[in-house]
């Protein structure tokens, strides 16, 4: 048995240890698990019913910024800057909407990747981008919106901050590698 085999058997077995242990381990508990679990349920459809108002109004932002044209106007205007740092401008709206939107961010990519090959230096720095970066905005309207925080405080500075790392380590990562 070769260690690649015997690697996937492992997990197989330590995921199916997981997935039966746990209501095993709460029978043994005396914990009413299907209870408990639909109750869990409940409070989770509760939360969603919570933030999906900021979910609309952020998508719906979104779509708006990108109908009218506002990220094609960005990137021509930062097209002198982004050529010195070696970005091509054609990746800056992925850059600017993955803090946004994960599903828009993958629409974009599928997007870059349709139109210069999936092969492309564009195409894998779009696809380390979406790696390297998160969705701040989309986190913060649901942890905190689920939360009920109103003041996000240092939380939205922080991932910003952290998504300017991740593009610019996707760029010297690329940059190096491709």
């Amino acid at each position: 048995m070769n260690i690649n085999q015997l690697s996937l058997d492992l997990s197989n077995w330590l995921f199916l240890g997981v997935v039966a242990g746990i209501p095993v381990y709460a029978a043994f508990k005396k914990v009413k698990v299907y209870d408990v679990f639909v109750s869990g349920a409940k409070e989770g459809f509760d939360i969603t019913i919570k933030i999906v108002p900021y979910l609309v109004a952020m998508l719906v932002a979104i779509g708006m910024f990108r109908a009218s044209g506002g990220f094609a106007t960005i990137a021509h205007w930062l097209s002198p800057v982004l050529s010195k740092i070696g970005m091509p401008a054609e990746v800056l709206p992925l850059a600017l909407i993955r803090p946004f939107s994960g599903s828009a961010a993958n629409g974009m990519l599928a997007e870059l990747t349709n139109t210069f090959g999936g092969n492309s230096y564009i195409a894998h720095l779009a696809s380390t981008m979406m790696g390297s970066t998160e969705t701040t905005f989309y986190v913060i309207a649901v942890y905190f919106g689920a939360a009920s925080i109103r003041r996000t405080r240092h939380a939205v500075p922080a991932g910003l901050i952290a998504d300017f790392v991740g593009v610019m380590a996707a760029l010297v990562v690329c940059h190096f590698l491709l």
